[in-house]
Parts: C-alpha cells; structure tokens; sequence
C-alpha cells in the first residue's frame, strides 16, 4: 500500500510539474502601424492565441486576420478584400523557440531575448528572429512583448498602384501577450 501511495504521488507530481511548465492566451494583441506622408493606418487584434513552453522554450501564436479593427470600416473591408485576402488566407501564424534558451532566466524584470522561427502571412512562410522580452508577473502569468518590422512585399502582399503611397512597404508589428499557467 505504501509503494502505491509513492507510485500516485510521483505521478501527481510529474503531471502537475509537466503541466505548470505551458502558459497559453487566447486575448493576446497584435498591433500594426503603417506611416505615409498621406495616412497612416493602424489596426489592433485582441483574439490571438499563443503558447509558451518553460521546459524547452518553444513559443507558437495563431490569429485570425479578420479580427483585426481599424478606426475606419473601409479600410478594413480594403485590408481584408484587397491586400491579405483573408478569404483565402484567413490565419496568421508564427512558431518558433526562444534563442538560447539554456541560458534564459525568468524574473519579475523584462528579460531580453530572440526568438527565432517560422512567421507565416499571407500564404507565405519566413525564417524571422524577433527582439522580444518575457517576465513573470505578480499573478504569476508570464508577459511576452515584441516590436518588429515587416516587408509587405516579402509576404507577397499586393498594393494597387492607385493606392500605393498611401500604404508603407515597411509595416510595424507589436505583440503584447499575458500567458496563465495552463
């Protein structure tokens, strides 16, 4: 009876450590700015899903780009028909590890860190490593941040030449996310 008894609490333990070391969001926020002497167009998605991984540092995100809002309609009806098509690609996604992740330390201050891995728009995917910081809260969640550009040409993402100056080839992306323990 003893043995059993260890036997349970080993496996209660094991679980629960596996279990504690993933932290997911499904309210995640992905931001994007575009800056041109005509307009500048900004869009916010509060319905990303994301997963850390503390045992071995892998990290992944998925989004719908219909969630995306713009201050104004029409140019959301014209980033959704026109430029990511999202009838054909609906999701954006990234998967990936954080970079030496042997050596990263989770605290309570912004740490710095690359992640490094597979950013997918728009049909297409690219090798990307993004400047990011990780920190655990007073929840104890974990906050994940990031700033990055984007080359829309490299997603293959076409501007009409009617509105070409109105849109940036270079478009900032921001990522806020807040992960609990799964």
């Amino acid at each position: 009876m003893k043995n059993i008894t260890v036997l349970v609490l080993i496996c209660i333990c094991s679980i629960t450590l596996t279990h504690a070391q993933k932290y997911l969001t499904r309210t995640g926020s992905i931001s994007f700015f575009s800056a041109t002497p005509l307009e500048n167009i900004e869009a916010y998605n509060n319905q990303v899903s994301g997963v850390i991984d503390l045992e071995n540092g892998g990290m992944a995100f998925t989004l719908l780009m219909k969630a995306f809002t713009f201050e104004k309609a029409l140019m959301q009806e014209h980033f959704n028909e026109k430029y990511v098509e999202s009838h054909l690609y609906p999701k954006a996604s990234f998967k990936g590890n954080i970079k030496d992740f042997d050596s990263f330390k989770l605290g309570s201050k912004p740490a710095d860190i690359i992640v490094s891995g597979k950013l997918s728009i728009h049909g297409v995917t690219k090798d990307v490593s993004i400047p990011a910081t990780l920190m655990k809260d007073k929840n104890g969640n974990i906050e994940g941040k990031a700033a990055f550009i984007i080359d829309i040409q490299e997603y293959e993402i076409k501007v009409p030449s009617a509105v070409r100056k109105n849109i940036a080839d270079n478009i900032e992306i921001k990522v806020n996310m807040v992960y609990e323990e799964m």
